[in-house]
C-alpha cells in the first residue's frame, strides 16, 4: 500500500478541504515536511520561496494574476489554480444578471408598482442570442442553462473548436464577427494583454442598442469609461457587472446611479461555499498526482492564467 502524500494546508485549516485530502488518500503536514501545498489565502503571505520538496501547488482562485505578476510560479513544480472549479456558481450568477436586467427587476425594486417606467423596457430572453466570450468551464456550465430559456449561443474560444450546445463557435481570431451576430454579450474570459480592454467605444458601438453585457470575468477586460458613455448615450440597452476595475468602484463612479446598470460584489462565486465547492476538485486532483496522472487546472509557465 502506497504511503499516503503529505499534504501542507495553509495559511490556514479548512474542514471541507481536510476531509478532501484524507478521502483521496493524502495527509496534513507541515510545509516542511509535505510535497504537495494547498494554499486557500490570497498572493499575501505565499511562502517564498518554497521548500525543495513542494512538487504540487494548488490554487484556490481561478484569477491568479497576482500570483503571476508576484513572479512567484516557477517550472519546478505543478501548479494548479481553480479553472473550472466555480463554473456552476459562476454560471448561475450570470444567468440571473442577464435575467434580472431583461425583465428589469433592478428597476422594479426601486420603482416599486411604475410599470410605465419598467414596462417598455422589458424583454424576453427566449428568442435571443448570446455571445460567450471564453468557452471555458463557466460557458459549459451556461449555455444549457441559456438554451432551456430559449437562447441560442455563439461561443467563442481560443481554437474555434467547436462547444457542445452552441449554434456556432468561432475562435477569438473572428470576435470581430460576433458583435453583429448577438443579442447579448457574456463575458467569462481570462484577463490577459490580448482580452484587456475587449469591450471599448468601437465593440460597444457593434452591439445592437438592446444589447445588455454581462461581466462575471475580470473588470480589466472592459473599458468603464467608454462603458458608461454608451449606456448614457443608449447605444446598448444595460450593463450587469461583478466585477469591475478598481474593484469596488470609487464611491463617486456614475455607473452607480445609472438605472441600466447592476452591480455586485464580485459574489457570482460566494466565499461561504468557496472550500466546500473546491473540495471534490481537490481530491480528485491528489488522486491524479498520486497516480502520476494529468491534473486538472493545471497553470502553464509562461501563460497568462
Amino acid at each position: 500500500m502506497n504511503a499516503p502524500i503529505p499534504v501542507a494546508l495553509l495559511p490556514h485549516s479548512d474542514p471541507h478541504l481536510a476531509e478532501a485530502i484524507a478521502s483521496a488518500g493524502g495527509t496534513l503536514a507541515d510545509l516542511a515536511e509535505a510535497r504537495a501545498l494547498v494554499w486557500i489565502g490570497n498572493v499575501d503571505g505565499f511562502p517564498d520561496p518554497l521548500p525543495d520538496t513542494i512538487e504540487w501547488v494548488q490554487l484556490r482562485l481561478a484569477g491568479i494574476e497576482s500570483f503571476l505578476r508576484a513572479g512567484l510560479l516557477d517550472d519546478r513544480r505543478i501548479w494548479t489554480n481553480a479553472s473550472g472549479f466555480y463554473a456552476e456558481n459562476v454560471a448561475e450568477h450570470a444567468l440571473a444578471l442577464l435575467l434580472a436586467g431583461l425583465r428589469q427587476i433592478n428597476v422594479a425594486v426601486l420603482r416599486h408598482w411604475d410599470e410605465k417606467a419598467i414596462d417598455p423596457a422589458v424583454r424576453s430572453l427566449h428568442g435571443s442570442t448570446v455571445g460567450i466570450i471564453g468557452a471555458g468551464g463557466i460557458a459549459r456550465s451556461l449555455i444549457p442553462r441559456l438554451n432551456a430559456c430559449g437562447a441560442q449561443v455563439i461561443a467563442v474560444n481560443r481554437s474555434g473548436r467547436p462547444v457542445e450546445g452552441a449554434s456556432t463557435t468561432l475562435p477569438a481570431s473572428r470576435i470581430d464577427e460576433v458583435w453583429g451576430l448577438v443579442d447579448h454579450v457574456v463575458l467569462a474570459a481570462p484577463a490577459t494583454d490580448e482580452t484587456r480592454l475587449l469591450i471599448n467605444a468601437r465593440t460597444l458601438a457593434a452591439l445592437p442598442r438592446h444589447a445588455w453585457l454581462i461581466n462575471v470575468a475580470r473588470g480589466p477586460l472592459v473599458d468603464e469609461v467608454a462603458l458608461r458613455d454608451a449606456l448614457v448615450a443608449g447605444e446598448i440597452a444595460g450593463a450587469a457587472l461583478d466585477v469591475t476595475d478598481p474593484e469596488p468602484p470609487d464611491a463617486d463612479d456614475p455607473l452607480w446611479d445609472l438605472p441600466n446598470v447592476i452591480i455586485t460584489p464580485h459574489v457570482a462565486n460566494p466565499s461561504a461555499g468557496l472550500t466546500r465547492t473546491m473540495a471534490p476538485w481537490l481530491a480528485e486532483n491528489l488522486r491524479r498526482f498520486a497516480a502520476g496522472g494529468d491534473m486538472l487546472a493545471v497553470v502553464r509557465p509562461g501563460a497568462d492564467y
